[in-house]
C-alpha cells in the first residue's frame, strides 16, 4: 500500500461517514422545511410515470443487493446451502437488471429535467450535482458487474470489498484488500463515498424519512364548490351566518 491507497479507502471513507451524520442532523435542525423531494409532479407527469417507478424499483432492489453482498459474509450465506455459484448467478442476474431499470429511470428523469421548462426552471445547482454524482456511481456499477462477471472471467468481491467494507465499521480498516480491487470497482467505491457526502445536502435526504405523521395527524376537511343536494338552497356569494 502507498500514502493515496491509505486516504482512499481508510480517510475518505470515515470523512464521508462523518459527514452524512453530521450533515443529517444539522440539515433536520437548521432547515426541517428543506427536508422534501421539492416534486415537480404538477409540471409534468407523462414521463415522471414512466421514470420513476422504473428508478425507484431499480434502486430498491440494487441496494437490497448491497447489502446482501456487503454486510452478509459468505460463510454465512454458504451455512444456509447457498452455494457461492448459486450465489453468484442470482447477484449477477438481478444486479445486471436491476441496474439497467435504475439507469434508465434515471436517464429518464434527467431528460424530463432539462427537456420539460418549468422543471428546468426548478432545477438547482445542487440538484444538477446530485443527478451527476448519482449516475456516475450507477454507471461505474453497472460497468464494473458487466466488466467482471459477463465479459471477464468473474470476481469475487465478497473476498475483497465486503470484508474492507466491514472492516470500516469495525474501526479496523484493511485498506490492502480494496487496495487489490478492479479499477472499476475501486472508483465505483469511491464515488459512493462522494455520495454518500453531498447526500445530506440533497434531495435525497428524503430516503431517510417516512410520512408517519400521516397516520396520527387530525382529518382535513374539504369543502366542495359544487351545488349540493340538500334541505337548504345554496345561497348566491357570501351570505353572512346565523347566530343563535
Amino acid at each position: 500500500m502507498n500514502a493515496l491507497d491509505l486516504l482512499l479507502w481508510v480517510v475518505a471513507p470515515y470523512v464521508a461517514l462523518t459527514v452524512f451524520v453530521l450533515g443529517h442532523l444539522w440539515r433536520y435542525r437548521y432547515d426541517k422545511f428543506g427536508w422534501t423531494t421539492r416534486s415537480s409532479q404538477m409540471y409534468e407527469s407523462r414521463l415522471l410515470r414512466v421514470g420513476s417507478p422504473l428508478f425507484h424499483f431499480g434502486i430498491l432492489v440494487v441496494i437490497l443487493g448491497h447489502v446482501g453482498g456487503l454486510v452478509i459474509p459468505k460463510s454465512w450465506t454458504e451455512a444456509v446451502g447457498v452455494t457461492e455459484d448459486a450465489y453468484h448467478l442470482v447477484a449477477v442476474v438481478l444486479g445486471t437488471v436491476a441496474g439497467v431499470c435504475t439507469l434508465a429511470g434515471l436517464v429518464i428523469l434527467i431528460y424530463r429535467r432539462r427537456t420539460v421548462g418549468p422543471v428546468f426552471t426548478a432545477t438547482t445547482r445542487n440538484d444538477k450535482l446530485m443527478y451527476a454524482v448519482l449516475a456516475l456511481v450507477i454507471v461505474l456499477g453497472l460497468a464494473a458487474t458487466v466488466a467482471a462477471n459477463i465479459i471477464g472471467g468473474g470476481y469475487d468481491y465478497r473476498s475483497t470489498i465486503s470484508p474492507w467494507f466491514r472492516s470500516v465499521f469495525a474501526f479496523q480498516p484493511k485498506a490492502e484488500l480494496m487496495a487489490g480491487a478492479p479499477p472499476l470497482f475501486q472508483a465505483h467505491a469511491f464515488s459512493a463515498l462522494v455520495l454518500f457526502a453531498i447526500w445530506p445536502f440533497t434531495r435525497l435526504v428524503h430516503m431517510l424519512t417516512a410520512p408517519l405523521g400521516y397516520l396520527t395527524r387530525p382529518y382535513i376537511v374539504y369543502r366542495s364548490r359544487e351545488d349540493r343536494v340538500g334541505s337548504r338552497s345554496p345561497g348566491r356569494g357570501w351570505a353572512p351566518e346565523d347566530r343563535p
